[in-house]
Protein backbone atom coordinates (compact mmCIF):
# COMPACT_ATOMS: atom_id res chain seq x y z
CA UNK A 1 0.00 0.00 0.00
CA UNK A 2 1.63 3.15 -0.93
CA UNK A 3 2.78 5.45 2.31
CA UNK A 4 0.04 8.64 1.65
CA UNK A 5 -3.02 5.98 1.73
CA UNK A 6 -1.32 4.17 4.46
CA UNK A 7 -1.06 7.84 5.69
CA UNK A 8 -5.13 8.78 5.24
CA UNK A 9 -6.40 5.08 6.53
CA UNK A 10 -4.68 5.82 10.05
CA UNK A 11 -5.66 10.02 9.71
CA UNK A 12 -8.89 8.33 9.38
CA UNK A 13 -9.00 6.04 12.17
CA UNK A 14 -7.42 8.56 14.77
CA UNK A 15 -11.00 10.42 13.86
CA UNK A 16 -12.99 6.49 14.13
CA UNK A 17 -11.60 6.05 17.15
CA UNK A 18 -13.11 9.09 19.24
CA UNK A 19 -16.67 8.31 17.06
CA UNK A 20 -19.11 6.11 19.50
CA UNK A 21 -20.06 4.37 15.75
CA UNK A 22 -23.54 2.30 17.25
CA UNK A 23 -24.67 -1.05 16.26
CA UNK A 24 -27.13 -0.49 14.62
CA UNK A 25 -25.86 2.35 12.98
CA UNK A 26 -28.14 5.46 12.99
CA UNK A 27 -27.06 8.21 11.09
CA UNK A 28 -29.09 10.27 13.45
CA UNK A 29 -27.10 9.68 15.95
CA UNK A 30 -23.99 10.27 14.85
CA UNK A 31 -25.08 13.55 13.71
CA UNK A 32 -26.18 14.58 17.15
CA UNK A 33 -22.46 12.94 18.85
CA UNK A 34 -20.94 14.83 15.97
CA UNK A 35 -22.80 17.91 16.89
CA UNK A 36 -22.86 17.64 20.83
CA UNK A 37 -18.74 17.60 20.08
CA UNK A 38 -18.52 20.52 18.35
CA UNK A 39 -21.10 22.32 20.02
CA UNK A 40 -23.27 23.40 17.21
CA UNK A 41 -26.40 21.59 15.60
CA UNK A 42 -26.36 19.65 12.52
CA UNK A 43 -29.05 20.18 10.02
CA UNK A 44 -29.67 17.65 6.98
CA UNK A 45 -31.33 19.13 4.18
CA UNK A 46 -32.47 17.30 0.41
CA UNK A 47 -30.48 19.89 -1.97
CA UNK A 48 -32.19 22.96 -4.12
CA UNK A 49 -33.31 21.30 -7.40
CA UNK A 50 -30.65 23.91 -8.80
CA UNK A 51 -28.11 22.50 -7.28
CA UNK A 52 -28.67 19.00 -7.80
CA UNK A 53 -29.16 19.49 -11.82
CA UNK A 54 -25.67 21.25 -11.79
CA UNK A 55 -24.27 18.02 -10.68
CA UNK A 56 -23.49 18.25 -7.59
CA UNK A 57 -24.94 15.48 -4.80
CA UNK A 58 -23.31 16.63 -1.38
CA UNK A 59 -22.75 20.07 0.41
CA UNK A 60 -21.50 20.92 3.45
CA UNK A 61 -22.18 24.76 4.70
CA UNK A 62 -20.86 25.60 7.87
CA UNK A 63 -21.65 29.16 9.78
CA UNK A 64 -20.91 30.32 12.60
CA UNK A 65 -23.68 28.24 14.55
CA UNK A 66 -24.61 25.69 12.75
CA UNK A 67 -23.73 22.98 10.07
CA UNK A 68 -26.09 22.32 6.92
CA UNK A 69 -24.98 19.15 5.05
CA UNK A 70 -27.44 18.88 2.13
CA UNK A 71 -27.79 15.95 -0.23
CA UNK A 72 -29.28 14.24 -3.39
CA UNK A 73 -32.72 13.80 -2.47
CA UNK A 74 -33.76 11.49 -5.72
CA UNK A 75 -31.31 8.63 -5.07
CA UNK A 76 -31.24 5.57 -3.04
CA UNK A 77 -31.49 5.65 0.40
CA UNK A 78 -28.04 4.02 0.91
CA UNK A 79 -26.28 6.71 -1.46
CA UNK A 80 -28.48 9.58 0.27
CA UNK A 81 -26.29 7.95 3.35
CA UNK A 82 -23.10 8.00 1.76
CA UNK A 83 -23.14 11.26 0.74
CA UNK A 84 -24.38 12.71 4.56
CA UNK A 85 -21.34 10.91 5.97
CA UNK A 86 -18.98 12.03 2.74
CA UNK A 87 -20.27 15.56 4.30
CA UNK A 88 -19.69 14.69 7.74
CA UNK A 89 -15.97 13.48 7.10
CA UNK A 90 -15.52 17.04 5.61
CA UNK A 91 -16.32 18.57 9.23
CA UNK A 92 -14.56 16.04 10.80
CA UNK A 93 -11.43 16.64 9.15
CA UNK A 94 -11.82 19.92 9.79
CA UNK A 95 -12.39 20.90 6.34
CA UNK A 96 -12.23 24.63 5.07
CA UNK A 97 -13.06 26.06 1.44
CA UNK A 98 -10.76 26.77 -1.11
CA UNK A 99 -12.43 29.07 -1.76
CA UNK A 100 -13.59 31.22 1.63
CA UNK A 101 -10.10 32.11 2.18
CA UNK A 102 -9.30 33.70 5.20
CA UNK A 103 -12.05 34.18 7.36
CA UNK A 104 -12.91 35.96 10.15
CA UNK A 105 -15.88 33.27 10.84
CA UNK A 106 -18.68 35.29 9.66
CA UNK A 107 -18.29 33.61 5.95
CA UNK A 108 -19.84 30.21 5.55
CA UNK A 109 -17.77 28.15 5.11
CA UNK A 110 -18.80 26.02 1.74
CA UNK A 111 -17.56 22.81 0.07
CA UNK A 112 -19.33 21.40 -2.94
CA UNK A 113 -18.68 17.77 -3.87
CA UNK A 114 -18.78 17.37 -7.46
CA UNK A 115 -15.63 14.85 -7.99
CA UNK A 116 -12.68 13.20 -6.09
CA UNK A 117 -9.48 14.38 -7.42
CA UNK A 118 -8.57 17.40 -4.18
CA UNK A 119 -7.08 15.80 -1.13
CA UNK A 120 -9.74 17.04 0.89
CA UNK A 121 -12.00 14.86 -1.06
CA UNK A 122 -9.69 11.37 -0.33
CA UNK A 123 -10.32 12.39 3.04
CA UNK A 124 -13.73 12.44 3.19
CA UNK A 125 -14.66 9.65 0.93
CA UNK A 126 -12.23 7.45 2.93
CA UNK A 127 -13.86 7.94 6.06
CA UNK A 128 -17.08 7.74 4.93
CA UNK A 129 -16.74 4.84 3.56
CA UNK A 130 -14.64 3.42 6.45
CA UNK A 131 -17.72 4.32 8.85
CA UNK A 132 -19.97 2.26 6.37
CA UNK A 133 -17.59 -0.48 6.66
CA UNK A 134 -17.58 -0.45 10.73
CA UNK A 135 -21.69 0.11 11.05
CA UNK A 136 -22.11 -2.77 8.39
CA UNK A 137 -22.67 -6.14 9.35
CA UNK A 138 -21.78 -9.06 7.58
CA UNK A 139 -22.62 -11.78 9.54
CA UNK A 140 -24.48 -14.87 8.41
CA UNK A 141 -27.98 -12.84 7.70
CA UNK A 142 -25.77 -11.06 4.87
CA UNK A 143 -26.15 -12.18 1.66
CA UNK A 144 -23.23 -14.14 0.51
CA UNK A 145 -23.09 -11.86 -2.37
CA UNK A 146 -22.89 -8.54 -0.05
CA UNK A 147 -20.34 -10.31 2.41
CA UNK A 148 -18.08 -10.87 -0.64
CA UNK A 149 -18.61 -7.19 -1.65
CA UNK A 150 -17.54 -6.16 1.99
CA UNK A 151 -14.84 -8.37 2.59
CA UNK A 152 -13.38 -6.91 -1.38
CA UNK A 153 -14.06 -2.98 -0.16
CA UNK A 154 -12.08 -3.69 3.22
CA UNK A 155 -9.01 -5.34 1.50
CA UNK A 156 -8.67 -2.54 -0.73
CA UNK A 157 -8.95 -0.25 2.22
CA UNK A 158 -6.37 -2.06 4.30
CA UNK A 159 -8.96 -3.36 6.86
CA UNK A 160 -8.95 -6.63 8.17
CA UNK A 161 -12.44 -7.46 10.20
CA UNK A 162 -11.53 -8.37 13.77
CA UNK A 163 -8.29 -6.75 14.16
CA UNK A 164 -9.05 -3.82 16.48
CA UNK A 165 -10.13 -1.73 13.84
CA UNK A 166 -13.25 -1.09 15.35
Amino acid sequence: MPHRQLSLRKRCENILGHLDLTHPFSLDDLCARIAEQRGRPIRLHPLPKEAAESGVCGLWVGTAGVDYVFYEAQTTPLHREHIVLHELGHILFGHNSLEAGESDGSVPVVLGRTNYTTRQEQEAEMLASMIRIRTSHAGPRTPARHRGTLARLESAMGYERGTGGG
